[in-house]
């Protein structure tokens, strides 16, 4: 380091005094990025938003512009989380890292606190990836451009500063700062009945975060010293069995309508239903995942005892849901609610593997958090392209398109079978994991694992039924050569560009799964040993 600043500082000959301050400058811009102090986070969780507010000052040049430039911060984004992860994110390190706190508001004592670890570091990636693309698959989208891609911007900004937040009113407020995008998105870009799904979520999700507002207040207040929002002291604190199980339901409520878990779901098949498939793209891959993360970091880090009194109750819920969406999934004509559905069952995987308490079926649950992201968000894509060139979203009118656009065809069918988990794809072992956490569990008889691997073995077997199905019905038979156009073009270099950068995560975490649990699986084994298993000591 010494050698280079050198080299940088006391260049051979006279310089002056002027183009020395300059490199003396550099040198400390460059010290500043090479070094923790860096507010990397900070930077990451603003930039977008702050970018977003500029579009609204861009010259008056067309869509084109404004596509640009957003798909430009996106990418930037991602290389700048990115690099500040591969250089300062240590994966054998289960403590936080990349810590910042600022003084916010301090009549309220109340700070802007961030940090990352293992279980965090996998949902901000994905947020990333999945982002630049959906800002990729808004391509077509005209009407108010400007708003649009705003609305896009926020809503990263929102995605990032929960994922990384580690303070209970800066997690709340991130987390509500996903709902007004999301309701514009719908209402204004949505189908023919988008006022009513748009209402329905916000109603729902609103509904949820009164619950997450009360008990984050509650759990502020209440502290044997002193009022605290800290996360890292609260993962210590110690609560009454009745005043923690109170404020585990009402954690659990609130990310029980945004996961979803039933009967809190029915507001996710009318959204995906009638929103634009770019945002389709982010609420099946990123917002979904956001109330599995906060069962974990919240329910499971804070309440632990309360935790290991519902985990059973969360196993029968779960594989309740994975049957109960698979089959309901099998009734839908309409194809974006047919996949819904799909990822409603998906979701139940997540919740057994949360409460199997094991750190095989935690890392399972983590590991599927992040294959759903790519395969739900991919499938939703490839059902918006098709309506592009159709116009049909039942099933039961299309047919015959694997002759057309045998593309898509293509793309559609490796990605459904991507999603009922065929081997070397990322759903297989992520699935695989969670079975294994399941029957490795030591808290439930043999006969309650039995029973319940044998209802997830039937949610396995129902979902190629409802996936083949409706392959079947898009692409075979000759319904679509007597619509009403006479010409349908398959998918273009964008579009086939962005299907196979979501199908290559995919296939390279199913071939390599490590990839990902690695990240994970030091956190895993702190969350189990440092806060479950103190509620057997309680």
């Amino acid at each position: 380091m010494d050698v280079k600043l050198n080299k940088l500082l006391l260049p051979q000959g006279p310089k002056t005094a002027l183009v020395v301050r300059a490199r003396i400058f550099l040198a400390q811009v460059y010290l500043v990025f090479t070094t923790n102090h860096f507010p990397c986070l900070t930077i990451i969780a603003v930039l977008p938003i702050f970018a977003g507010c500029l579009i609204f000052f861009l010259p008056h040049r067309g869509n084109r512009v404004i596509r640009w430039y957003t798909i430009c911060i996106c990418i930037l984004e991602l290389l700048l989380t990115t690099y500040a992860f591969c250089y300062h994110f240590q994966s054998d390190d289960p403590l936080i890292q990349l810590t910042e706190d600022y003084k916010w508001i301090l009549f309220l004592d109340f700070h802007w606190r961030l940090g990352i670890d293992g279980l965090s570091i996998g949902p901000i990636l994905l947020t990333g990836f999945i982002t630049t693309l959906a800002t990729l698959a808004a391509w077509p989208v005209t009407r108010d451009s400007r708003l649009f891609h705003f609305l896009m911007l926020a809503m990263y900004s929102g995605q990032i500063g929960l994922f990384s937040s580690r303070d209970l009113l800066l997690f709340f407020l991130m987390w509500e700062l996903e709902l007004i995008p999301v309701y514009l998105l719908v209402s204004m870009w949505g189908g023919k009945k988008r006022l009513y799904s748009a209402t329905k979520f916000i109603l729902y999700t609103a509904g949820g975060s009164i619950f997450l507002l009360m008990g984050v207040l509650g759990v502020g207040l209440y502290s044997s010293t002193e009022p605290t929002l800290n996360l890292e002291i609260l993962a210590n604190q110690s609560y009454p069995v009745a005043l923690e199980i109170f404020f585990y339901i009402g954690f659990f409520l609130a990310f029980a309508v945004k996961l979803p878990i039933i009967p809190l779901h029915t507001w996710l098949p009318d959204t995906h239903g009638e929103a634009h498939y770019s945002t389709c793209m982010l609420l099946a891959g990123i917002l979904l995942k956001m109330g599995a993360y906060g069962l974990v970091r919240i329910n499971m880090e804070l309440f632990p005892h309360a935790h290991s009194l519902f985990s059973p109750w969360l196993i029968i819920v779960g594989a309740m849901q994975i049957i109960y969406a698979a089959s309901t999934s099998l009734g839908q004509r309409n194809l974006k609610k047919r996949i819904a559905y799909s990822s409603v069952s998906h979701m139940g995987f997540i919740i057994i593997g949360i409460g199997s308490i094991t750190d095989i079926g935690l890392n399972g649950a983590l590991l599927q958090i992040i294959s759903h992201g790519f395969i739900g968000a991919a499938l939703f894509f490839l059902s918006g392209t098709s309506y592009d060139r159709i116009r049909l979203v039942y099933l039961d009118e299309m047919g015959g398109m694997a002759t057309l656009m045998p593309k898509i065809f293509m793309m559609f069918s490796i990605l459904s079978l991507a999603s009922l988990a065929l081997p070397g794809m990322s759903g297989f072992f992520a699935e695989l994991v969670v079975f294994f956490g399941i029957i490795t569990a030591k808290k439930y008889f043999l006969m309650t694992k039995i029973v319940i691997t044998f209802v997830m073995a039937i949610g396995m077997i129902l979902t190629p039924i409802y996936l083949l199905s409706m392959l079947r019905q898009m692409f075979y038979g000759y319904k679509i050569f007597n619509g009403p156009n006479s010409y349908f073009f398959d998918s273009g270099p964008r579009e086939f560009f962005l299907s196979i950068s979501i199908f290559l995560p995919v296939l390279g975490i199913g071939i390599y799964p490590d990839f990902v649990l690695s990240l994970s699986v030091e956190k895993v084994e702190v969350i189990l040993s440092n806060s479950f298993y103190r509620s057997f000591f309680y």
